[in-house]
């Protein structure tokens, strides 16, 4: 029963997936951003990064698949750990002195380049152009004194760009080793068990004074599973389906999710500018087209 239920899951549309990704992928640390009054930001990230990898290690059992992986499969996957630590890390000391539409936006710069390589065809060009002229809008040209915090939405930028390479490598890796038992969802569980030890210098002494206080341990461990576990699962059950171009065009839509979801639970409404981004970066979205040599398991798809 439970695996026909998940076979009738991972038989859903991949956009589906990455919508799921893209609602919980900001709502998780809109509700992080409330409890910043409780914990510093890299102890939130920290308690994040370590309640998704209880979670996977108690569901998955990583470790036995990536056993069974090659040198280059452990080092993609252990890779790919360290930046989901840093990543985190950086988004969460962004969002503390930025705004969550204004990190959002930063974090998709790089992505489009990504789409951008993938692009060969005038249509497509023109989706990416449409894309950036939204993430563009929603900047609102004139960012926020705040060069740290525009300094960590950039690092955050970059390896969130890593981010998808990786994770679309280890995706893609799933069906290759298949028989051998391995799946994407077991890679990203190993690679976040990596992410949780990566993570202990890096935040996990300021997530202390939670083990003390039930409330922040409660929150931390709901926003862990909102963030960490449901978009990330989402993500590789896109990944496994959709060319890495399409899927970083289709990373376009989280400034505009990141906007609404920042009105909605932080109060950070947005101006008619943000609302003519979003409207280009949907505009963008509908325009794309998938080439034939670009889907999954073609020689252009993993490049």
């Amino acid at each position: 029963m439970r695996s026909r239920v998940f076979s009738a899951i991972t038989g859903a549309p991949p956009a589906s997936f990455f919508v799921g990704s893209a609602i919980f992928h900001y709502l998780g640390p809109a509700f992080a951003v409330l409890l910043f009054a409780r914990l510093e930001p890299t102890g939130v990230a920290w308690l994040r990064i370590a309640s998704a990898a209880v979670v996977f290690a108690a569901w998955r059992r990583p470790w036995r698949a990536f056993s069974a992986l090659d040198p280059n499969g452990r080092r993609t996957v252990v890779a790919m750990g360290a930046v989901l630590a840093v990543m985190n890390v950086c988004f969460y000391l962004a969002i503390d002195r930025l705004p969550l539409g204004t990190v959002a936006a930063i974090e998709f710069l790089p992505v489009i380049v990504l789409a951008a390589l993938g692009a060969r065809t005038g249509r497509n060009i023109a989706a990416v152009v449409l894309a950036v002229g939204g993430v563009y809008l929603l900047t609102n040209v004139a960012l926020v004194d705040e060069p740290l915090g525009l300094a960590l939405a950039f690092a955050n930028a970059v390896l969130f760009a890593a981010y998808i390479v990786l994770g679309h490598r280890v995706a893609q890796r799933s069906r290759v080793d298949a028989q051998s038992g391995f799946g994407g969802i077991d890679g990203l569980g190993a690679a976040m068990l990596v992410a949780a030890v990566v993570a202990v210098p890096l935040g996990g002494w300021n997530a202390l004074p939670a083990l003390v206080d039930p409330v922040a341990l409660g929150a931390g461990i709901g926003v862990g599973i909102a963030s960490s576990v449901i978009p990330y699962v989402c993500d590789q059950l896109a990944m496994a389906r959709l060319a890495r171009s399409t899927y970083a065009l289709l990373v376009s839509l989280l400034p505009a999710t990141a906007t609404v979801i920042g009105a909605l639970v932080l109060a950070q409404l947005p101006s008619w500018l943000d609302a003519a981004g979003i409207t280009l970066v949907i505009a963008g979205i509908a325009v794309h087209t998938e080439r034939r040599d670009d889907a999954p398991g073609s020689p252009d798809a993993t490049r």
